[in-house]
């Protein structure tokens, strides 16, 4: 039995998310585990980093499985790029060390959301930015991504109204950077939890707009109750971008 590991980009949106789901096959996951399964001849089973929303993208999605096969890895991978629709690209895969994981192996995720801070249509990229033209305050949103940046407990910033693990988790950064009329959010920790980076967006957003403050924030964090938070943005301005082991 040899354990790989399998690179991969995709657009997600027209996706259920990463999560193999029951009552639907429309997943990357599920997508990914039957061109395998078929490929190889043999049931697998795909573990992947973290698991992205429905409409959510990966520019880099790591992901490992076991197989018991002597196909070589550049074969495999000439075989999956011939079978994969046209939103998911194979970038990668090589044989990995036996206890290699992709999810309880990784170490640290980024995650970068797109802004469209302008009136003016952005026609072209609509599918991987969230339009939002209100004037920002970027200094004060900065303040505030200053005050999330640290060990916390990031409850107060996750979508699950019941947590069986705990909610901390380390964010090593988070940078807002302005190109033109879109504003880009960076945000680099050891873990994210359900809708984590989306819900902190729509908060600094929120403080740039001027509906709260940017010490309100730390009471959130302080708090661990979600309705202290701001809005959850939407999923199209979202990809996976970085995985590090």
């Amino acid at each position: 039995m040899r354990n790989f590991k399998l690179t991969l980009c995709y657009d997600g949106g027209r996706y259920r998310g990463w999560q193999r789901q029951g009552n639907t096959d429309n997943t990357i996951q599920a997508r990914m585990e039957t061109l395998l399964s078929r490929l190889l001849e043999q049931p697998v089973e795909l573990a992947a980093s973290g698991r992205t929303d429905a409409g959510v993208h990966a520019r880099w999605q790591v992901c490992s499985f076991r197989a018991d096969t002597d196909m070589e890895c550049n074969v495999m991978l000439t075989k999956l790029r011939k079978f994969l629709p046209e939103d998911i690209g194979a970038i990668s895969l090589e044989e990995a060390e036996p206890r290699f994981h992709a999810r309880l192996s990784c170490r640290e995720k980024t995650y970068v959301y797109r802004v469209w801070n302008s009136e003016a249509p952005n026609v072209f990229e609509r599918r991987y930015l969230y339009t939002y033209p209100a004037a920002l305050d970027e200094e004060a949103m900065r303040a505030a991504a200053a005050l999330l940046t640290g060990t916390h407990d990031f409850g107060a910033y996750c979508s699950l109204k019941r947590m069986k693990k705990s909610a901390v988790r380390t964010l090593y950064a988070l940078e807002i950077e302005r190109a033109g009329e879109e504003l880009r959010f960076t945000l680099t920790g050891d873990g994210f939890l359900y809708n984590m980076v989306r819900i902190l967006v729509g908060t600094l957003l929120e403080v740039g707009s001027g509906q709260r403050t940017a010490e309100s924030v730390a009471e959130a964090l302080e708090g661990r109750d979600r309705a202290l938070a701001g809005f959850t943005a939407p999923a199209q301005g979202l990809t996976l971008w970085e995985v590090k082991y």
